[in-house]
């Protein structure tokens, strides 16, 4: 009698998910200009993400590391900026300081502060 109420139960579950699924199969939307626009809704939002996602990348593959230290005398502008705190206006100095025979020359000049050097000084090199 037990395994007959267990067999009855599971046959009743084992329906009402089927019947469940069923039901969702029908519950599509019936016009196909809705679908569209569902559809290209969803792929500008994947779009947008995607494009985020691939210039976070180049933006860390391009940032200057202590083991890839940035040439002061030859980075250009997109490049200096990538440095830790550097504004448009700090790369414009950096480059209008240029050639640089030490990075000390960061702070004797007054290109940046001594704050602002600290932050950058172990991912930037002079080289002639």
């Amino acid at each position: 009698m037990r395994v007959l109420q267990l067999s009855v139960a599971l046959a009743i579950c084992v329906s009402s998910f089927s019947l469940t699924g069923c039901n969702t199969c029908f519950n599509k939307p019936s016009n196909p200009d809705e679908v569209r626009e569902k559809t290209a809704a969803a792929t500008s939002e994947v779009k947008d993400d995607a494009k985020a996602v691939a210039e976070g990348l180049r933006d860390g593959l391009q940032r200057p590391t202590p083991e890839r230290l940035l040439n002061l005398n030859s980075a250009s502008k997109a490049q200096v900026k990538t440095l830790p705190g550097t504004t448009d206006e700090d790369a414009d100095r950096i480059i209008a300081g240029r050639p640089y025979s030490t990075e000390h020359e960061l702070l004797d000049k007054g290109i940046l502060s001594r704050e602002h050097y600290r932050k950058i000084a172990d991912s930037v090199t002079v080289k002639k």
